[in-house]
């Protein structure tokens, strides 16, 4: 009796430990005065670019701007204006018209502007130049053929096709320019814009959507398609933003019409190609407005220790809300029963939703939206089942003998869990967290894909521009960052975990 009594002191300051400060290492707390202005962009180089610019220019007004660049695609980052989550992207007429509206006809800008209003919205005028949707091939490929036009892709349906899912998708993308010019092309793939560049040099496909503005038609040599049907509308580009943001920031971003040319927007976009920096490019269009004492690049340190601060806070939330679900979980799994097997197989559907798909079905629900809470939803219902499979198995493996004694012994119920069980199942729970630690860890770099930030900031950002330096800069730290886990919970095992238990 006194060797039960003596454990489950033992015991307690375990439980104590386990579930205050396991957690607790992933846990970094912040604070802001006052509510910044938060900029969003799209996933492609010039909407990176624009962002930039518009970051440099609201900071001229007293107050915090927050850039979050490359949030994914059209609907993607317009819910998050309409929603407040931000309050200033770049856009373009035809798409807001398109896609945003869904109101082919509405083309004139005082139109557009009254219908955006209904959603608290208001929009600049354009920024200068016209960034419409085009159809490019290799030139050397395009004069073989004799293709000068999209009519003329009607003769060769044997033509391999990579196109962006946005394209693929759009309204005033493949499925109604298709039927505009009766094509009848079967080898189609998805790929993402960046790296359908890099498919097609290599020849892996021989037709490509693209920017008119796009740097790398020129850098490669690439022939643009007449859009001989006038299918596509203008792509003037602007700036939408919250109609609650301040006049004086209204009034800067304003300051933005009328001054990039199509010109100005390609060379802009090189420069970021080439340097493999956006806030370079930003720079380059200051320069030329007699400003360059604007430019400004954030240091890789500081961007390194943002991001690992945000992928910690997204990893060490959503784990310590996996613990204190998980756990009681997982004992009253343990049970078995209809219950029991309601809770392990709703655990592993989850498991085996793709993780950006979960993401994707959850930004449309109130209260999550384009944030940090949507992700770390996310990630804590991803690291559910390693934690309640381990919980309900350890408590299983208890030996019948072992459950018997304590019975004998007259411990109430309660008693007998947290003196007896749960200690003895400590090791299994344990390996349990640390699984889901791992995974969210890694996890988490699909949470900038929604403008959480993150280490998966560097990786799409690396990924739009193909650099494989600025991958790197965001996998390497992640995946040090899954090994640094993976070391505390072994330290933890040894010390939290009596030595019988381990052996």
């Amino acid at each position: 009796m006194k060797r039960i009594r003596k454990t489950g002191k033992e015991e307690r300051l375990f439980r104590f430990l386990f579930f205050s400060c396991v957690p607790a290492f992933l846990i970094t707390s912040s604070s802001a005065s006052g509510q910044p202005v938060v900029i969003g962009s799209k996933k492609f180089t010039e909407s990176y670019v624009l962002g930039e610019i518009a970051q440099r220019t609201l900071q001229e007004a007293p107050g915090e701007v927050e850039f979050r660049p490359g949030m994914g695609g059209t609907i993607i980052v317009w819910q998050a204006l309409k929603t407040g989550e931000i309050q200033v992207y770049p856009e373009y007429t035809g798409t807001i018209s398109e896609e945003i509206l869904k109101e082919p006809g509405t083309h004139s800008l005082d139109s557009i502007r009254e219908r955006l209003r209904a959603f608290g919205v208001g929009m600049t005028n354009p920024l200068g130049f016209n960034n419409t949707w085009a159809l490019v091939m290799r030139r050397s490929e395009a004069e073989r053929l004799g293709i000068r036009s999209l009519s003329d892709l009607k003769k060769h349906p044997d033509l391999k096709l990579g196109l962006t899912h946005e394209f693929l998708d759009r309204q005033d993308g493949w499925p109604r320019l298709r039927q505009r010019y009766a094509l009848r092309q079967q080898d189609m793939r998805g790929i993402d814009h960046a790296l359908g560049y890099a498919a097609l040099a290599a020849g892996e496909i021989d037709v490509k959507d693209a920017y008119s503005t796009d740097a790398k038609i020129v850098e490669n040599d690439l022939f643009v398609l007449a859009d001989d049907l006038n299918f596509f509308p203008r792509y003037d580009a602007v700036f939408l933003y919250r109609l609650s943001l301040d006049d004086r920031r209204t009034a800067l971003l304003k300051t933005l019409e009328g001054t990039i040319d199509e010109t100005l927007m390609t060379r802009l976009n090189a420069v970021a190609e080439r340097t493999k920096d956006y806030a370079k490019a930003a720079g380059q269009y200051f320069e030329s407005h007699g400003k360059s004492n604007m430019i400004y690049s954030e240091s890789f340190s500081h961007k390194l220790t943002r991001w690992t601060l945000r992928h910690l806070e997204l990893a060490g939330f959503s784990l310590l809300l996996s613990v204190a679900f998980g756990v009681p979980l997982g004992i009253v799994a343990s049970r078995g029963g209809p219950i029991g097997q309601g809770i392990l197989g709703f655990a592993s559907i989850v498991q085996t939703i793709p993780s950006l798909a979960l993401l994707a079905l959850l930004v449309p629900l109130p209260f999550f939206g384009i944030s940090v809470r949507t992700a770390i939803a996310a990630l804590f219902l991803y690291g559910l089942l390693p934690i309640v499979r381990n919980t309900a198995s350890g408590l299983q493996d208890i030996p019948r003998s072992f459950r018997e004694s304590a019975i004998a012994l007259g411990l109430s119920p309660i008693v007998r869990l947290w003196e007896i069980y749960l200690p003895m199942a400590s090791r299994s729970i344990l390996s349990g967290i640390k699984t889901s630690a791992v995974i969210n860890v890694g996890t988490a770099t699909l949470a900038a894909l929604i403008g959480a930030g993150g280490l998966g900031e560097p990786i799409l950002s690396g990924l739009n521009l193909n650099d494989h330096i600025t991958i790197l800069e965001g996998a390497i730290p992640a995946a040090l960052l899954a090994l640094l886990v993976q070391w505390f919970f072994d330290v933890l095992d040894r010390v939290l975990i009596p030595k019988g238990l381990r052996l």
